[in-house]
Parts: structure tokens; C-alpha cells; sequence
């Protein structure tokens, strides 16, 4: 679990193509990892990775096809720049908002300008992920716990204030840039309740029996 609150601004330093998939390694940068261990999560513009090898400003990370095709992973270049932030613990101040690492999907920045000392962004998403975004509720982009200014449809807006933009990639994106989306956990277990026990059934295959059963003559 994570906060949404970046702690550094790594990048990616290899990628190693390995059986389908690919192990990155990420320079820390200004990022401690003292207390860190093997197996350890750290996010990585809002992935969650497992570490499998580390180094005293560096550690490597396995991705796996699932992730590569469902994140900004899959365009990742060597020298891309990438928020890190380091799995919370009890003593953690929860200054953002509860982040799985987990990516729903993807949004694309449609609009970005300057509003005084702060940047607006208008994103737009997938219209199956609308319905978990809430006006003045929590979105985490590439990491980063934010707080939806207004959704109209398919876009939503955020305001990035100078602090944001300054310890976070954020203030690199352009339009046309796509970002790594993870919506409030809390909506997506809201709905999964709702839908009740008879969502969590199995399929039962079609066989001559069950429609017998069912009414169907045949």
C-alpha cells in the first residue's frame, strides 16, 4: 500500500528484454533506500513493482505482460524519468489517500494551462472508468495522490499546485501524454459489494441437464 505522496524522481537506467517480458532497473536519485529488503513493494509511477535486486542507488524490478500491457510501462524508455515512492508503513503519514499501486487503466492529457501559480490539467479516460471517479474525490495519476476538481463525460480536471509539480514528473507532461490512472479503492470494493453474492458464483457451463432444468425442451 502506498499514499500517493512521491518521495523522489528516479529513472529508468535498463531494460532488459526476458522471456517475453522485461526487469527494469531504476536509479533512485534522491530516494533512501536504507531498510528497504528483497521482496520489498516501491511504486513506480504508480506500479507497484516487487524489488529483486538492489544496489545502494538503484534497484531492478521484474514486469510482467500483464503489467506492460495495462500501464505506461510499455513505452518506458531508457532515461525516462519515473515518481518513486516507497511502500507505507504504520508510522507513515497518510497525507494522500490509500493507493494500491494497481493500475485500472490509462488516461491521456487533453488540455494543460497555467492558472496563477498553479498548472490545470484536463484528462480524458476510458468511459468504463467514469464511474469510479467523483468530483472532489481521489485519483492517483503516475503515482500521485490528486483530488478531482470536476468530471464532466469521459474528462476530468485537476489542479497541480507548485510543490506537485516540482518533486513530481507531472509538470513534464504534454498533451497527447498518457498517464497511469488508478481509481479510489474504495469505489471499486463499493461496487464489487453491491452486486451481491450472486456476482461471486461461478459460470456453470450450458449442458443438456441445465436446460432441462432451466425449461428449455430438448
Amino acid at each position: 500500500m502506498f499514499t500517493g505522496i512521491i518521495l523522489a524522481i528516479g529513472h529508468i537506467s535498463d531494460i532488459q528484454k526476458r522471456g517475453g517480458d522485461c526487469r527494469l532497473t531504476i536509479h533512485t536519485a534522491d530516494l533512501s533506500l536504507t531498510g528497504v529488503e528483497l521482496g520489498d513493494s516501491i511504486a513506480v509511477s504508480g506500479i507497484c513493482l516487487t524489488v529483486v535486486e538492489l544496489g545502494a542507488q538503484f534497484f531492478c524490478a521484474d514486469v510482467s505482460n500483464e503489467s506492460l500491457s495495462k500501464t505506461t510501462l510499455k513505452n518506458i524508455t531508457v532515461g525516462a524519468a519515473v515518481n518513486l515512492e516507497l511502500a507505507l508503513t504504520l508510522a507513515t503519514r497518510l497525507g494522500g489517500h490509500l493507493v494500491s499501486g494497481h493500475v485500472d487503466g490509462l488516461a491521456t492529457v487533453i488540455e494543460k494551462k497555467v492558472d496563477a501559480r498553479s498548472v490545470r490539467f484536463k484528462f480524458q479516460v476510458a468511459e468504463s472508468l467514469t464511474k469510479y471517479i467523483a468530483e472532489k474525490g481521489s485519483v492517483c495519476l503516475n503515482g500521485v495522490s490528486l483530488t478531482v476538481n470536476e468530471i464532466d463525460g469521459v474528462y476530468f480536471n485537476v489542479n497541480i499546485v507548485p510543490h506537485t509539480l516540482k518533486k513530481t514528473t507531472l509538470d513534464y507532461l504534454e498533451v497527447g501524454t498518457c498517464v497511469n490512472l488508478e481509481v479510489d479503492l474504495l469505489a471499486r470494493y463499493m461496487e464489487r459489494l453491491m452486486k451481491g453474492q450472486a456476482e461471486a458464483q461461478p459460470c456453470q457451463p450450458i449442458t443438456m441437464g441445465l436446460l432441462q432444468q432451466s425449461g428449455f425442451s430438448v
